[in-house]
């Protein structure tokens, strides 16, 4: 029996094989190399692939855009072989052609010589794999007699190996690969990697095309759920919800805007913590649940989200969620004939921890209403709630919206919040539908969240209740 703490007698003997798998896996035999060596760097190279094709199906797993899954199968392909060119073509409906063409390794000179060539459909052997799907590796492009060259302009290759991808049973396209760096022609270990990674790949863009049609469905479902503005007339009022970039979230941001039977206009905008189905059904729950609270009684903005509050707990499950609950009502003698630049409207809002409103008045001064905020809406009902009030002249503009519009976290809030007050002065004179069209597309947010943008334009001159 060996004693404790003891060296094993043979353990200087394996320092040999300890170099040789730490050694550079593609460098040849070296003088005097015995078989167990050579074997040991065969292991090791065929260790160091399996380790390089794992990563690469993690890789693109992690994916689920499916252009960026397209992308990340050809450079990792490219990686494991160490070629310099790759390329994936789609293929259309009809199986025939290809729809689209994805190459990755020109550089700016190449991709500049290029220009206004058309990319391929198919022919020579691009078309030769379309059409006979088992792996080709070809040592010299230009001699197979299925080539049918390259156009003007292209840079040249001379080796290829070319695989196909199949999605749920069928041929989803072809990858591409063009000259090793080695300038060796691709060989059975290439070609046995490429097929196992083509393989992993028509799983994950099987997965992004699927998690394509999910997102797509979830964002209709979350359009369906926010309303289509009324008539609002005499004022304008207009808005526009746009979902987050990162495509497996679904928003809980919502608006609304009505027009109250003593012709003062309601207008809210709200954010509904969470990403999900939950955030999306609370956020129509909680929408519907004001509106009709809003035709009930003719109550101060806060005595409103007070009420609303108590009832969701009541009666709902309801996430977190911020608000900012406003009226636009007649003030002043302008609505009655009174002198020219006289106060014609009042703006009464309250918030429940939400962004406040901006204000651009004719003369393109944009300015945020600062001030008390509020808890937000499932903190605690019994908490009172601050009313603010500010005087607004004609032709106004009020501006509500939620914080995936100004939320970057590489940018400081006052520096979004400045720049979007600059973007709404500037464009303030645009009918309603445009500004908020203006002030989402030019966003100052990082676009990890949703958003929504609440538009309205106080009328020219006030219209009293009769």
């Amino acid at each position: 029996m060996e004693q404790p703490g003891r060296p094993l007698k043979d353990d200087r003997d394996l320092t040999g094989p300890r170099l040789a798998l730490n050694a550079d896996p593609d460098s040849g035999p070296g003088p005097g190399s015995d078989p167990v060596t050579e074997q040991i760097r065969t292991l090791t190279r065929a260790q160091v692939r399996l380790r390089g094709l794992l990563e690469a199906v993690l890789a693109i797993s992690r994916e689920l855009e499916p252009s960026v899954v397209l992308r990340r199968v050809v450079t990792t392909a490219m990686e494991l072989v160490d070629a310099r060119y790759g390329a994936l073509g789609v293929l259309d409906e009809s199986g025939e052609r290809l729809a689209r063409f994805i190459p990755v390794g020109l550089d700016e000179r190449e991709e500049a010589a290029l220009a206004g060539v058309e990319p391929p459909r198919g022919h020579g052997l691009l078309g030769h794999l379309i059409h006979h799907p088992e792996p080709l590796r070809v040592e010299d492009i230009a001699a197979h007699p299925g080539s049918a060259g390259f156009p003007p302009g292209h840079p040249p290759m001379r080796t290829l190996l070319g695989v196909s991808i199949g999605v749920r049973g069928e041929i989803y396209g072809d990858l591409y690969l063009s000259d090793r760096r080695d300038g060796r022609p691709f060989d059975a270990e290439d070609e046995e990697i490429v097929i196992a990674l083509a393989a992993a790949a028509g799983v994950a863009i099987e997965n992004a095309r699927l998690f394509e049609r999910v997102r797509s469905g979830a964002e209709n479902f979350q359009r369906m759920l926010l309303p289509r503005l009324p008539d609002l007339r005499p004022f304008g009022g207009a808005a526009v919800y746009r979902p987050a970039n990162a495509p497996e979230q679904l928003g809980g941001d919502w608006y609304d805007a009505i027009l109250l039977p003593d012709r003062s206009c309601a207008v809210v905008i709200g954010d509904v913590i969470g990403h999900d189905l939950t955030a999306a059904a609370a956020m129509a729950q909680t929408r519907n649940m004001l509106r009709a609270l809003l035709y009930d009684r003719r109550t101060p903005p806060s005595l409103v989200l007070t009420q609303l509050d108590r009832t969701l707990e009541a009666i709902a499950d309801s996430p977190v969620t911020t608000a900012c609950l406003a009226r636009v009502e007649p003030d002043g003698p302008a609505g009655a004939g009174g002198s020219a630049g006289a106060t014609a409207w009042r703006l009464r809002w309250s918030s429940a921890g939400h962004p406040p409103p901006l204000v651009v008045t004719p003369d393109r001064r944009a300015e945020y209403l600062y001030a008390e905020p509020g808890v937000p809406l499932g903190v605690d009902p019994g908490l009172p709630r601050p009313d603010h009030t500010r005087p607004l002249p004609d032709g106004a503009v009020v501006v509500l919206f939620t914080d995936g519009l100004v939320e970057d976290p590489r940018r400081p809030l006052d520096e979004t919040m400045a720049a979007l007050a600059r973007v709404a002065a500037d464009h303030a004179a645009l009918p309603p539908d445009e500004l908020c069209r203006v002030l989402a597309d030019r966003h100052t947010g990082g676009g990890h969240d949703d958003l929504a943008v609440l538009v309205l334009r106080v009328p020219e001159r006030a219209v009293r209740p009769d």
